[in-house]
């Protein structure tokens, strides 16, 4: 615990220079607007270097600074202006937050191919009986699971506790633990066929994507190019989803 407060203080640190950095930067190019994009590991497994050569592509006079971090740490960080707009996991709605909802994912249960049930979904229950890896407690997918757990009476055996999704996939891959998730963190794993999916639908478990801005901030010079990108960048996630 005291290992992972000092990282995300840390990561919280490095954030304030890089953003001193580029505000000194910033003193000669006063025609150029200055975006700290906030954006979750998940998405930049699926995007990649792709979203900052289409940042520059597509927004010529902003300069832009990418804040890779778990949706609880960008929150944070967009508390403190460290952050402009941030793609978060399941906020809710709270004073001094703009939040739109962009995108709905199922989580589904993410096995090794020998280790799948035979049926092509399976209920929380039957899925809950598998030795999972999951992320830490503050992670969205971790709270989802434990909430839905804790309301149907059911027991989460967590055999590892997990913070790389690399990781996690690799152990999953070897038959070591399965996994609840969405597609979009083992998407190359499961269309080559080292691993496979099983639909949750007893209940359905999903996680919502929202672009979330203060509501009391600085209007962007560039407002509408930045608009046009930030759904550019959903489009493509919901394009690196299809199966």
């Amino acid at each position: 615990q005291a290992g992972r407060l000092l990282h995300e203080r840390a990561r919280a640190i490095l954030a304030d220079v890089d953003r001193a950095r580029q505000d000194v930067r910033a003193l000669g190019q006063r025609d150029r607007d200055h975006l700290a994009l906030g954006v979750p590991p998940s998405i930049v497994l699926m995007l990649g270097s792709d979203l900052m050569t289409s940042a520059r592509a597509d927004m010529p006079n902003v300069s832009t600074s990418l804040v890779e971090e778990r949706t609880p740490v960008l929150l944070e960080a967009l508390g403190r202006g460290q952050v402009n707009v941030a793609y978060l996991y399941n906020i809710e709605d709270g004073p001094g937050l703009d939040r739109r909802a962009v995108l709905e994912e199922d989580l589904l249960l993410v096995t090794a191919p020998g280790k799948a049930p035979a049926s092509l979904s399976v209920s929380l229950a039957e899925a809950l009986q598998f030795d999972l890896v999951i992320a830490g407690a503050r992670g969205v997918i971790r709270r989802i699971v434990e909430q839905e757990a804790r309301r149907l009476s059911l027991s989460l055996r967590l055999a590892f506790e997990v913070h790389s999704v690399t990781s996690m996939r690799a152990m999953i891959v070897r038959g070591e633990a399965a996994s609840i998730m969405p597609f979009s963190l083992a998407a190359p794993e499961l269309r080559s066929g080292q691993l496979v999916a099983r639909r949750i639908d007893r209940p359905t478990l999903t996680r919502t994507l929202y672009v979330v801005r203060p509501q009391e901030r600085e209007a962007f010079a560039s407002q509408p190019e930045i608009d046009a990108f930030l759904d550019r960048v959903v489009d493509r996630l919901c394009a690196g989803m299809q199966p």
